[in-house]
């Protein structure tokens, strides 16, 4: 039987085994290989163009990552204490959630115009809400009998969120934010996509505009493992938290 740690190294061998026989019958005017595509994102990452790209995609990851967190815990952890609010809303933010959030672009657009701001504004309309369901979400699963004994102990409000909501709610809170965390790169990328003049999404556009393979599968691969180092860092720390509880 195969050692579950080794599961990872066979996945990628898997993918790049995969990714070969792609190249093999697609050719590499359609699909670079493994071989060549990481050669091309050593010689990439070797640029200064590359670094200012990279540099406006992070600070605008960053920046609508910030206000996503903030914004979704504050809205969710509201209306899960506020359990008439959280029934009201409930249906709406599932909603919101469900429209894809392309169709707001034009408006994204109109509002905000090209640059940083839209850049922005389109990683927080996908990051928040996810974590505000989540975060809503995990406060109304505590069980209220919890709740029940510490007001019959006089506890204070402040006691009651440190030592029984915080405790309860918060793993499922870190898994609303690594859900969040991922859509906010996604929807960061998009807007850099239709609504950017520089950023990684940009130049991935800008490559699909030359057909230059090799570009954009480097600048996808580079895309990767960043998105699953954030998303293995977050989950890391949530199996840690659920493990303690």
């Amino acid at each position: 039987m195969i050692p579950r740690r080794l599961d990872p190294i066979l996945l990628m061998v898997a993918v790049l085994a995969l990714w070969q026989g792609l190249e093999l019958i697609a050719g590499p005017e359609v699909v670079a290989s493994p071989a060549v595509t990481i050669v091309h994102a050593i010689a990439l990452v070797q640029k200064s163009g590359f670094w200012q790209d990279a540099a406006e995609t992070g600070l605008a990851f960053a920046l609508a990552s910030v206000i996503s967190i903030a914004g979704g815990l504050l809205l969710g952890l509201w209306l899960g204490l506020h359990r008439f609010a959280g029934d009201v809303a409930d249906p709406i933010l599932g909603s919101l959630y469900s429209i894809p959030k392309i169709t707001l672009y034009p408006l994204i657009l109109l509002i905000f115009g090209l640059g940083m701001s839209a850049k922005v504004a389109f990683g927080v309309i996908h990051g928040v809400l996810p974590i505000a369901i989540f975060s809503m979400n995990a406060v109304r699963g505590v069980p209220p009998i919890h709740l029940k004994t510490a007001r019959m102990l006089r506890m204070s409000k402040l006691s009651i969120a440190i030592t029984i909501l915080a405790p309860a709610a918060l793993p499922e809170i870190v898994a609303g934010i690594r859900v969040g965390v991922a859509l906010t790169l996604l929807g960061t990328l998009i807007g850099e996509l239709f609504a950017a003049t520089t950023g990684i999404g940009f130049a991935l556009i800008r490559a699909t505009d030359v057909h230059d393979v090799a570009d954009i599968l480097a600048l996808t691969l580079m895309l990767f493992l960043f998105a699953a180092s954030i998303n293995s860092l977050l989950h890391f720390g949530e199996r840690r938290m659920r493990h303690e509880r």
